[in-house]
């Protein structure tokens, strides 16, 4: 076992956790409090406050769930979707077919509308297939931003078609969150949930989750309690909300580090935080396409926070990450599913949303594959984009 000597510095640059400024960091290290303490509960307060500002939404019931992302997807599942019910799921990369298998969990009649990883759905499918059911689904469920291939879902007009068949509406905005407009009011989604250690750049650990009145009337007149006790948020509501009734004890550390990190996303402001994510990522295209790399996603439907790159025929993909973290101390990530060993998959979120560990990326990138240009073409596009 490692000691605390051991631990190395890393530059996180991969599709998460994303590397973690001082004032979190500093922040987990204020004396613990107890989960009832009237302080603990005023910042408790100011958390879900943020994050109703970051998720774009007046729902009263937005909270950070204990537990990382994934407990999210499976709140989400849990309490939007019943045994027996009939569910339609956007498979368009690993992280749509986790919430197929979490719903067939729950005991949920799951259809999937399969998209080819590395593209987005297209309105007129999801339309022909809600259309065509002979049995009313009761929530649809996608990815806005997936993972997995670098894509991101363009969701206008989306809430529209499921809610003309009478479903909810159940968005993966794990690697979107604070990087990129979510806009859950605006866009009419019902449950969302995220992670932290993504665009918001606190550590793993919290799931931020926003649920609306649709989905809570729902909540409230399921035919069979929730399935997890856990994750059921109709106790949650009670603890975040005002009667402070004891559901179990908050990871307090990380309820500090959370708020510290929405703090310094209301310094930055979110229109300023999403020109910088944009940018970083215009800045990481400039610099893989200037070493003569292809990117495996093009604009409009590029993740603003994750970009992919195709590895280079006879390149070992599993060696070149090995070389940049013992080498260069940096983490990036490869494929997943019929995508491993085919693309590299690089952050450009939180705190590695600026030129500098982008710099780093391309520099140690440029040592290892023996190719030249990035670094120069990446600050040029920097310098000339806001």
């Amino acid at each position: 076992m490692a000691d605390w000597d051991d631990i190395p510095e890393r530059l996180l640059m991969g599709p998460g956790p994303s590397p973690v400024p001082p004032r979190v960091r500093l922040a987990m290290a204020e004396p613990v409090l107890g989960h009832l303490d009237p302080v603990f509960l005023s910042m408790m307060d100011r958390v879900s406050s943020d994050l109703r500002h970051v998720f774009g939404t007046e729902n009263r019931l937005t909270l950070p769930l204990s537990g990382t992302g994934s407990a999210g997807m499976e709140a989400a599942v849990a309490n939007g979707v019943e045994p027996g019910d009939h569910v339609l799921i956007v498979q368009a990369g690993l992280f749509g077919e986790r919430m197929a298998d979490a719903a067939r969990r729950q005991g949920a009649d799951v259809d999937v509308l399969d998209v080819a990883w590395g593209e987005a759905l297209d309105p007129q499918a999801l339309a022909d297939r809600l259309k065509r059911s002979p049995r009313p689904y009761t929530a649809v469920a996608l990815v806005m931003a997936e993972t997995s291939t670098g894509v991101l879902q363009p969701m206008d007009g989306l809430s529209d078609l499921v809610h003309a068949h009478g479903a909810l509406f159940i968005v993966d905005a794990v690697t979107a969150l604070g990087g990129m407009p979510v806009e859950v009011d605006a866009q009419g989604l019902d449950i969302v949930f995220s992670g932290t250690q993504k665009c918001l750049a606190v550590p793993p650990g919290l799931a931020p989750i926003t649920v609306g009145e649709r989905a809570l009337a729902r909540l409230r007149a399921r035919r069979t309690p929730v399935a997890s006790w856990y994750l059921d948020l109709s106790l949650l509501e009670r603890y975040w909300g005002t009667e402070r009734f004891y559901h179990h004890t908050a990871p307090i550390s990380m309820i500090y580090a959370l708020a510290e990190g929405l703090r310094l996303v209301r310094e930055e402001g979110l229109p300023s935080r999403f020109a910088r994510h944009r940018r970083a990522n215009r800045t990481m295209a400039a610099g893989v396409e200037a070493m003569g790399l292809a990117l495996g996603v093009e604009p409009p439907i590029r993740l603003p926070s994750v970009i992919t790159i195709q590895v280079p025929d006879g390149v070992d993909d599993a060696g070149v990450r090995g070389r940049l973290l013992n080498e260069f101390q940096i983490e990036i990530g490869g494929g997943l599913g019929p995508l491993k060993g085919r693309i590299w998959r690089v952050g450009t979120m939180g705190e590695g949303a600026r030129l500098d560990p982008i710099v780093r990326v391309l520099a140690a990138l440029e040592a290892i594959l023996e190719r030249t240009g990035g670094v120069k073409a990446a600050v040029a596009a920097w310098e000339s984009s806001s």
